[in-house]
C-alpha cells in the first residue's frame, strides 16, 4: 500500500478520484494501491516554552533569552483525532512508501515534515510537485514522482524559518513585554511590515501643505501651463506662489499674441505587463477589485483547488519554462468567450506561432512554481461567483496580453511663448493599441477600477504644431492649490514595500533582481498584513491601511535591528538561499540566536523610557478593563452647551443620561481617509469650528461635522453631530 498525505481534504478527494480510490475510510479514502490521507493545515507545531521547560510558565527577565538546543514539537490539540489517522496509516507494517502531496511550497514542505518526524515513520517518501488542480496535472505529476531528498533545501529552509520566528517571537515578544509592563507582540517580518506603515504616517503627520497656483492660458484649439524654465525641478515649474502674481500673469498675457517657440515628438512604447505572480495580482486585485490581500488569496487558492481554473497562486515568479509552450497553446484553445476572440491579437510569426519573449519564457527566473496562469479547461463563466469571475479575468486577460504588441504612442511636446513667459503643453497620439486595448472599460475587472489620477490634457492629442506658429491667448485660468501629503499605504503599496524590503520599486529589472530579499513571501505577505491589524498595531480606514498610535509607540522602542526591513529581507534571502542549497542552516540560525540575544539585552539594558498607555498594561490575566470616559477641559458641547468627555471609542456629551446625543466616533472620518479623531483635534473643532490639517479640514456646520481632502472643493464626509453609528 502506498499512503499519499495531502494538505487539506479538498485536495485528497481531487486526488483519490483521478486514481479510482472509492472507499470511504476513517479520515482517508482507499484504493486498490493507493490511500489518500490529510492534514487539515497545520496538524503539528512547535511547543510553547513552557512545554520545553515548566520554569518559563513565569515570564520573568532573569530566564531570558531561552535559547534550548533543539525545539521539539507538539501535536496540535484541536486536531489530534486526524494526526492519529495519519500517524496510523503511514506507520502501518502494509504501508511500503509516502507520498507527499501537500502544497508545492516552503509551507506545505514543513507541514509533511513535522507530521513525518512527530509520527517517528521512517517509511521512503516521493514528492508530488503539481502547479494546478486539474485531473491531467495530477496525473501528469504521479507520472513525474520525485524523491523527497531532492527537496531537502526547501525543508531545511522551512524548519529554520519556523524556528527563527520561534526564537525571535518568543524572546523579544516576552522581553519587551515584560520592559514595559504592555503586551506587546515582537516578530521577525512582522515588525519591520509595521515599521513601514510608521514611517508612513509619521511622514504624513509631519507633512505641512504649502498652497500655490497654476496658470492655464487657452491659446483656441490647445491649452498650455505657465512653465518656468528655471525651476530646480519639474515639481516647482508650474507652480506660482502667491494668488497676487499668479494674476498679474494672467492680466499679462490674456488677449495677448502668442508664438510657438518648439514643438516635438518622439515615438515610444510601454511593453506587455509581465504574468502575474502572487504579490503582482495581489497588488492589481487591490487597486483594481478593491480586494485585499487576503481576500485575493483565498480566492485564487479556491479558483486553484475548487474550480480548477487557475495554476499554484502561491508563486514567486513571474516566468514561465520553455517546455510549458503547448500546454500554453491548449490553453488559449480551451479559453472560454470573450477571452477566444481576444487571442486574435497576439503577436505571431508567419508560421503562427506565438513570440517566445525573455519576458515571458525564462528557464533560470522560474522558481518552485511559474507564473500564475489559466488552466487548460474551459471556464464556465456564469457560474463563478462574481470574485472569483472577476479575479479570473484578470489572470486570464494578463496571460494574453502578455502577448500583445506594445503600446505605442507620439509624445508630444510645445513650447508656447506670450509676452516672454513660457506656457507648455503636453500631449500624446495613439499609434499602436496594442496590449492597453484588453483593458479598455467594458472589462468586467475594470468596472470598479478608479481612474488613474493623470490629467486628461496629458493624454489627450495635440493639434499638428510648427515653430512659429501664431496664436492669441483667448482666456486665462488662474487655479489655487496645495500641495498633498504621500499617501496612506494600500494593501497593493504596502504588498510593494514587503516584496522589496521597503522600497517601492516599480522598475521591472530593478524589481527581479531584488527578488528573495523582501519582508516574508508571497504566501505569507497577506496573513502579515491581517496580523498587523488583529493585534492593533495598525487599521484599516476604507481602501487604506494606518499604523496606529499602538503601533507607533512599539517601534519608538523596538531596535533597528529587528525594525529595519533591510535587514528582515537579508534574512528572508538567506532562506532562499538554504532552499537552493547554497547557505548553510547552521550559519543562518546562529545569527538568528545572536539577534536573540542582542534583543533581549536591549530591552534589559538599553530600551527608552516609554509610558505606555492604561489599555495596553498587562493585568493579572493578561488584560485590564477599558478604561473610563474622561472629561475633557475648555470645551462645551456644541449640542445642549453641557462638558464634553472621552471614551475609548468616542467623544461625547457628559450630559447622555439627560438625554443629550451629541457624539463623535473617533473613526467617522475614516471611510473617507480622514484622520481619527483625537483629543486635541476635538478641543480645536470645538473651540473654534475648524481644524486644518495635512490631509485636509474639519469643520462644524450646520449640526454637521464634515471633512474636506486638501485639493479638493466637495466635502469627502459630513457626519451628524447628533448620534452616528462608527463605521465598521
Amino acid at each position: 500500500m502506498i499512503v499519499i498525505v495531502a494538505e487539506k481534504p479538498s485536495v485528497a478527494r481531487d486526488i483519490a478520484r483521478v486514481l479510482g480510490c472509492k472507499t470511504n475510510g476513517d479520515g482517508c479514502i482507499i484504493g486498490e494501491k493507493y490511500t489518500v490521507t490529510w492534514a487539515l493545515g497545520h496538524l503539528v507545531t512547535l511547543c510553547e516554552p513552557d512545554e520545553i521547560d515548566e520554569k518559563y510558565k513565569k515570564w520573568r527577565m532573569d530566564l531570558l533569552p531561552m535559547l534550548p538546543d533543539t525545539l521539539p514539537t507538539k501535536i496540535i490539540p484541536k486536531t489530534r483525532k486526524q494526526f492519529t489517522v495519519v500517524k496510523k496509516l503511514i506507520n502501518d507494517k502494509n504501508t511500503e512508501r509516502l507520498i507527499c502531496a501537500t502544497d508545492a511550497g516552503r509551507e506545505g514542505e514543513l507541514i509533511f515534515h513535522y507530521i513525518y518526524t512527530q509520527a517517528k515513520c521512517a517509511k521512503p517518501v516521493d514528492r508530488l510537485w503539481i502547479s494546478s488542480m486539474t485531473d491531467e496535472a495530477i496525473r501528469e505529476g504521479f507520472a513525474n514522482l520525485k524523491p523527497a531528498e531532492e527537496y531537502l533545501g526547501l525543508r531545511k529552509s522551512a524548519v529554520c524559518r519556523s524556528e527563527a520566528d520561534w526564537l525571535v517571537g518568543m524572546n523579544a515578544s516576552r522581553a519587551f513585554t515584560l520592559r514595559y509592563d504592555a503586551l506587546l507582540s515582537v516578530g521577525r517580518v512582522q515588525t519591520p511590515t509595521l515599521n513601514i506603515l510608521v514611517k508612513r504616517r509619521k511622514e504624513i503627520d509631519s507633512f505641512v501643505p504649502v498652497e500655490y497656483h497654476t496658470l492655464t492660458a487657452d491659446f483656441g484649439d490647445y491649452s498650455g501651463q505657465w512653465y518656468d524654465e528655471k525651476a530646480a525641478d519639474e515639481k516647482t515649474a508650474q507652480r506660482i506662489a502667491t494668488k497676487e502674481r499668479a494674476e498679474e500673469l494672467a492680466s499679462l498675457v490674456r488677449g495677448k499674441p502668442a508664438i510657438v517657440r518648439e514643438a516635438t515628438s518622439e515615438e515610444k512604447k510601454e511593453l506587455p505587463p509581465q504574468l502575474y505572480d502572487l504579490t503582482s495580482l495581489q497588488r492589481d486585485a487591490n487597486r483594481m477589485l478593491g480586494f485585499t490581500a487576503d481576500k485575493t488569496l483565498k480566492i485564487a487558492q479556491s479558483l486553484y483547488e475548487k474550480w480548477k481554473l487557475l495554476t499554484y497562486p502561491r508563486t514567486d515568479s513571474r516566468y514561465l519554462p520553455m517546455d510549458m509552450l503547448p500546454k500554453l497553446y491548449q490553453t488559449l484553445k480551451l479559453m472560454a468567450e470573450p477571452y477566444r476572440g481576444l487571442e486574435k491579437g497576439m503577436e505571431r510569426k508567419e508560421d503562427g506561432h506565438l513570440y517566445v519573449s525573455k519576458r515571458i519564457f525564462d528557464n533560470a527566473k522560474v522558481s518552485d512554481h511559474h507564473a500564475i496562469l489559466p488552466t487548460p479547461r474551459t471556464a464556465e463563466l456564469d457560474k463563478l461567483p462574481p470574485d472569483e469571475r472577476n479575479l479570473y479575468d484578470l489572470v486570464a486577460r494578463r496571460m494574453i496580453a502578455a502577448f500583445y504588441p506594445a503600446h505605442v504612442y507620439d509624445a508630444m511636446k510645445v513650447i508656447t511663448v506670450s509676452e516672454g513667459e513660457t506656457f507648455r503643453s503636453t500631449g500624446r497620439a495613439v499609434k499602436v493599441q496594442g496590449w492597453k486595448a484588453l483593458y479598455q472599460e467594458d472589462a468586467p475587472a475594470k468596472k470598479t477600477r478608479k481612474k488613474k489620477d493623470t490629467d486628461e490634457a496629458d493624454t489627450a492629442p495635440l493639434p499638428q504644431l510648427n515653430p512659429g506658429d501664431a496664436r492669441t491667448v483667448k482666456k486665462t485660468t488662474v487655479q489655487q492649490s496645495a500641495t498633498k501629503p504621500p499617501a496612506p499605504h494600500t494593501d497593493a503599496s504596502l504588498l510593494a514595500a514587503m516584496e522589496h524590503a521597503g522600497r517601492e520599486i516599480e522598475d521591472e529589472a530593478l524589481r527581479e533582481s531584488m527578488k528573495g530579499a523582501g519582508l516574508g513571501t508571497p504566501a505569507t505577505r497577506a496573513a502579515i498584513i491581517e496580523r498587523l491589524i488583529t493585534v492593533g498595531y495598525a487599521a484599516r480606514r476604507g481602501r487604506t491601511i494606518n499604523a496606529t498610535d499602538k503601533g507607533v509607540q512599539l517601534i519608538a522602542v523596538a531596535p533597528e535591528e529587528i525594525a529595519s526591513p533591510e535587514m528582515t529581507g537579508k534574512w528572508e534571502l538567506a532562506l532562499d538561499d538554504i532552499a537552493r542549497g547554497k547557505r548553510d542552516t547552521e550559519r543562518f540560525m546562529e545569527g538568528i540566536r545572536r539577534m536573540t540575544v542582542f534583543l533581549v539585552d536591549y530591552a534589559r539594558q538599553n530600551a527608552p523610557a516609554v509610558d505606555f498607555p492604561e489599555d495596553m498594561k498587562r493585568g493579572k490575566k493578561g488584560a485590564k478593563k477599558a478604561p473610563a470616559a474622561k472629561a475633557i477641559e475648555g470645551v462645551v458641547c456644541p449640542v445642549c452647551g453641557k462638558g464634553v468627555q472621552e471614551s475609548p471609542k468616542a467623544f461625547g456629551c457628559t450630559a447622555w443620561r439627560e438625554g443629550c446625543r451629541f457624539t463623535l466616533w473617533k473613526n467617522c472620518l475614516d471611510r473617507a481617509g480622514g484622520p481619527q479623531l483625537n483629543q486635541k483635534i476635538v478641543q480645536l473643532l470645538l473651540q473654534s469650528g475648524e481644524v486644518k490639517g495635512s490631509t485636509g479640514v474639519i469643520k462644524i456646520d450646520s449640526g454637521y461635522l464634515t471633512y474636506t481632502k486638501t485639493g479638493e472643493e466637495n466635502p469627502a464626509a459630513r457626519v451628524s453631530l447628533i448620534y452616528e453609528k462608527a463605521a465598521k
